[in-house]
């Protein structure tokens, strides 16, 4: 038994297909099926039920399922006993980030990099969070700022931020940080927002499908750009963090308020591979990532509940 035997363990077992690990992990398929098949023979018992749709984990597999991901997150936690952590590091880390986060957290993290690790070149991926997923997992990020991925099987999970999303209308609209709006007043507006499938929008369509109404989407629109352009010119009504818009709503451009019963929310991670070694540089960037989104919150810039291990610390609300 080995540490690739493990690691294949772990993403057939995310996955529920050999073809899709092998994509994933770029090792031909044959190979990762040996691999699987030599695991199950030393251990004397069936790992996967094979099928029509791929594989499933057995319940046997299931409990060495759980040793594994145990195994990956000791020999990281061996990997960071050694480390100096306090030395000046050099190299290349590439960090991946969803669009309505990295305008405002790009440049404090380059900031934290030049004061810490002047040598270090630091790349910035922003991308939806399906695309960054698969990136990190091909090895082509070394961490990223994800939200809510629906398996976590192969991610060791930073818990970040649970965000409150906000009704944004064009100036003139009437909004305010101080007046909350129902929900259910969604109905009555002219909508515009991501297409289906985009995590922005799944949330708001259960929002919708919990108070009972229908909503009134006549534009879809996936880049945040396009979409708080078209909402500054009276096209419609959005939802969206109050972080990415920041400056429109000082400057008058664009107006916000808080939407109740319910109150739509997401969560913030930052997620990192367990598969592999976490580089220190990686690991800084989610310190300072964390120590940002802190920041911002407590100054009511970013609205939501900060998230960690033993403390939770909320930002001014805004009734």
């Amino acid at each position: 038994m080995d540490i690739s035997q493990l690691r294949t363990l772990i993403h057939v077992a995310e996955l529920g297909s050999l073809s899709k690990a092998a994509d994933r992990l770029h090792i031909a398929q044959p190979a990762l099926s040996r691999q699987i098949r030599l695991l199950e023979d030393e251990l004397g018992a069936r790992l996967f039920d094979r099928h029509g749709r791929g594989m499933t984990v057995t319940e046997q597999g299931q409990d060495v399922l759980r040793h594994a991901l145990r195994i990956m997150a000791e020999l990281e936690e061996i990997r960071a006993v050694v480390a100096d952590e306090n030395a000046p590091l050099r190299g290349h880390v590439s960090i991946g980030m969803p669009p309505t986060t990295s305008d405002i957290l790009s440049e404090p993290l380059v900031a934290a990099f030049r004061e810490a690790h002047p040598e270090a070149t630091l790349r910035i991926v922003s991308a939806y969070s399906g695309y960054l997923l698969d990136w990190l997992h091909r090895g082509e990020l070394d961490a990223t700022i994800l939200y809510d991925p629906k398996s976590a099987r192969t991610l060791r999970i930073q818990p970040l931020l649970e965000e409150t999303l906000f009704l944004i209308g064009p100036p003139g609209a009437g909004l305010s940080p101080n007046r909350s709006v129902d929900f259910a007043q969604l109905e009555h507006e002219r909508l515009l927002l991501p297409s289906r499938g985009h995590g922005l929008r799944s949330i708001v369509e259960r929002c919708a499908e919990e108070c009972g109404i229908f909503l009134n989407i006549k534009v879809e629109a996936d880049n945040y750009s396009t979409l708080k352009g078209l909402v500054r010119s009276g096209h419609g009504v959005t939802v969206l963090p109050l972080a990415p818009i920041h400056e429109e709503l000082q400057e008058g451009r664009l107006c916000a308020a808080p939407l109740v019963n319910p109150v739509p929310m997401r969560r913030l991670i930052m997620s990192y591979p367990t598969d592999r070694p976490t580089p220190r540089l990686a690991r800084f960037a989610g310190q300072a990532i964390a120590k940002t989104i802190q920041a911002l919150v407590a100054q009511g810039v970013w609205s939501g509940r900060i998230l960690g291990d033993d403390t939770s610390v909320e930002g001014p609300k805004k009734r």
